[in-house]
């Protein structure tokens, strides 16, 4: 019975850690989150674009499907291409990262308006002035095991400079 545990246990975890695999790392675990988020804004600002913060990490297999996805639907991806700076900025849980990361990671986190309490992924939009204009909980664009085509191409519509920028009638 135990070698059957075991067994079952070990097939498990090579599956998970498999499909983890396949997808591609998008997390730069080495960047100052910051200063990733301090350029991104200062590239938006000159190309009049929004940033869009993937917030999550390599260790995320919601984050890495959620990348996928994105990169290989043409409809979102042009949406994205036209009207925002999208980057990854990782969130590193780990006290064993250090004092300084440790730091890093929470100042990331107030700047951000503590998107942490959604869960991961989590994407903050960003205006032209690096003000949070909005926070989207991942789990509402979820579908089965990925995600929803229309959710998210009506979420990042609904984000764009233009859509913020028209008043309602």
């Amino acid at each position: 019975m135990r070698t059957l545990l075991v067994a079952a246990f070990c097939l498990f975890f090579s599956n998970t850690l498999q499909a983890q695999t396949e997808l591609k790392r998008v997390y730069n675990e080495d960047i100052d989150p910051l200063e990733q988020i301090d350029l991104a804004m200062s590239t938006a600002k000159s190309e009049e674009k929004f940033v869009v913060c993937q917030v999550g990490g390599n260790w995320c297999i919601w984050c890495l499907r959620f990348a996928d996805f994105i990169q290989n639907d043409t409809a979102i991806s042009d949406v994205i291409d036209k009207n925002f700076v999208y980057i990854h900025v990782n969130y590193n849980p780990r006290k064993s990262s250090g004092p300084d990361m440790a730091e890093k990671t929470s100042e990331m986190l107030r700047r951000l308006g503590n998107p942490a309490r959604f869960g991961f992924p989590v994407f903050v939009v960003l205006d032209a002035e690096g003000q949070v204009i909005h926070i989207q909980d991942s789990s509402f664009l979820e579908e089965g095991k990925g995600y929803s085509k229309e959710k998210v191409l009506r979420f990042f519509q609904n984000w764009t400079p233009e859509a913020v920028a028209t008043k309602p009638k």
